[in-house]
């Protein structure tokens, strides 16, 4: 996975939630604050250790996904699986 695919699976993911009648704005917070450290993340060349406490974040939001958004849910397992694959 490449860090340009990383940011299309973010962007994916944040179209997924635009599609949801019932989004609250903490969760659109939480996507748009991972999406700014993927950015950020890819921008400056991180290291592994710096996607590992990305990839962390993901998760964290993937179990709130989980229950409240689970068709938002699979994007976000999209970009958690890629975080994992570019961090190595």
């Amino acid at each position: 996975m490449t860090e340009p695919n990383l940011k299309e699976l973010v962007n994916r993911l944040q179209d997924a939630l635009e599609d949801l009648d019932n989004i609250d704005e903490d969760t659109i917070g939480l996507v748009r604050e991972l999406d700014a450290e993927i950015h950020r993340l890819t921008e400056a060349g991180a290291t592994p250790d710096e996607y590992e406490t990305v990839l962390d974040q993901a998760q964290s939001i993937e179990t709130r996904f989980a229950v409240e958004y689970p068709t938002a849910e699979r994007f976000l397992r999209e970009v958690i699986d890629a975080l994992a694959k570019v961090g190595i």
